[in-house]
């Protein structure tokens, strides 16, 4: 029901991948198998007893038990749903597959109806933080390298950077074609028969899916899973980066940025946490070992595995679902983010003029010689580090006064931060 997963609950992915729409994708695969190895009126047959409300999904999952997995029973329903209908159209049920065709089938199947969802929010995602980008691309902030504040960068930079890697899991996850799966009891495809007429069942069965085409029956050949496990767990990851910065930035001694609906606290009225980037971060935690789990099933031995395949079912699912909720989430975060010029500009003076200390160090070194130069701002450093001067008083006149008050304005030091938002703009979205 999703109560200790809120970053899926209600997603339009949720219903995407539930029990309901897995029995749905393997009745369709079941019609589709019906539709190139039946008559057309066996097949229509089929395809009129392949509707999941004919089917009671908690009682599949609990006969599943004996067999290993839930299409041995799907398959004696559906072949006596079918039966009452029309007799003679019952034995076309399954014929010449195995419970992992119709297993990885729907798995692809859902997998190709819930990706369009995905990639749908993480354009609109792109496109808020492109509106961001656009509009704060040359408001200074400090920039911070292990936690320190490092040089002055702009906001507009790192929202554009926000941009690229959704940009990089929107390319990576609609690049993605799902295949069918078909092979019979061992990958030959010998019940359907030898030579051309097998090996040409591949395309009409993958044409009646909607699916893509496969070289080869894939059953111990696992790149469609691990290639659909690695885009989704770096998409995840991806808007976990996102979150990352968010959490960090909205840190109440910072407070240079802010969700625009907070979540409330159950014990302290003041609170307005940062729910959105909080669920996304959850879910960048979790998805890497969902992944590893996906890769390790590309170990599978024989022809057909045993434990491998069933390995993979609840952690593919789950990605699809931290993916589809985190990508849900991000559209909300950033549609609705505050950012705050006035903090980040008041965080530029925290250090007393250190944070432009790179700027200066190459100005002095012209003067008195690079090494010179970082022995005295070395020394000038730590005075103002100790407190009580600022960083032009520490220098004591290496360099002229206005000239100094120049070299340390922040605002002034971004370097080429506007221009790289221009760059990274003008990457289609």
């Amino acid at each position: 029901m999703g109560l200790l997963s809120p970053v899926r609950a209600g997603s339009a992915v949720e219903a995407a991948t539930g029990d309901t729409a897995f029995v749905q994708a393997m009745l369709d695969a079941e019609a589709a198998l019906a539709r190139v190895v039946a008559p057309a009126g066996a097949a229509e047959a089929v395809a009129g007893a392949a509707r999941v409300e004919l089917y009671d999904v908690r009682d599949l999952a609990l006969r599943a038990r004996s067999g290993g997995n839930p299409v041995i029973p799907l398959v004696a329903d559906l072949t006596a749903a079918v039966a009452r209908t029309d007799g003679e159209a019952a034995p076309y049920v399954h014929r010449g597959a195995t419970s992992q065709d119709i297993v990885d089938t729907a798995t692809m199947l859902v997998a190709a109806r819930a990706l369009p969802l995905i990639v749908a929010d993480l354009d609109r995602t792109a496109a808020e933080l492109a509106r961001l980008a656009a509009a704060y691309r040359d408001t200074p902030m400090p920039g911070r390298t292990l936690t320190q504040h490092a040089v002055p960068t702009t906001f507009g930079l790192k929202a554009a950077g926000w941009r690229a890697l959704v940009l990089d899991a929107r390319d990576r996850l609609a690049a993605l074609r799902p295949p069918a799966q078909l092979g019979g009891a061992a990958g030959t495809l010998a019940a359907f028969g030898a030579g051309v007429a097998g090996v040409g069942l591949l395309a009409r069965f993958a044409e009646a899916t909607g699916l893509a085409e496969p070289d080869l029956p894939w059953h111990t050949l696992r790149t469609p899973v691990a290639d659909l496990g690695s885009a989704l767990a770096f998409t995840v990851g991806a808007l976990g980066k996102v979150a990352a910065d968010v959490l960090v930035l909205s840190r109440t001694e910072i407070g240079e940025v802010a969700e625009g609906a907070g979540g409330g606290s159950s014990a302290m009225p003041h609170k307005s946490n940062p729910v959105r980037a909080t669920l996304m971060a959850a879910a960048a935690r979790q998805a890497p070992g969902l992944a590893a789990t996906l890769l390790g099933a590309l170990a599978a031995e024989d022809e057909r595995p045993g434990g491998a395949w069933h390995a993979e079912w609840q952690p593919l699912r789950e990605l699809l679902r931290l993916a589809g909720g985190s990508a849900r989430d991000a559209v909300e975060l950033t549609s609705g983010l505050r950012v705050f010029p006035d903090r980040m500009a008041e965080h530029l003076r925290l250090t007393g003029g250190l944070i432009v200390s790179e700027r200066i160090a190459a100005e002095l070194g012209e003067v008195v010689g690079r090494a010179r130069a970082k022995e005295l701002l070395t020394e000038a450093s730590r005075r103002v580090a100790e407190g009580g001067v600022g960083l032009a008083e520490a220098l004591g006149g290496a360099l002229p006064a206005e000239r100094l008050r120049e070299l340390m304005d922040p605002g002034t030091y971004v370097g080429s931060a506007p221009a790289l938002v221009d760059r990274a703009l003008g990457r289609d979205a």
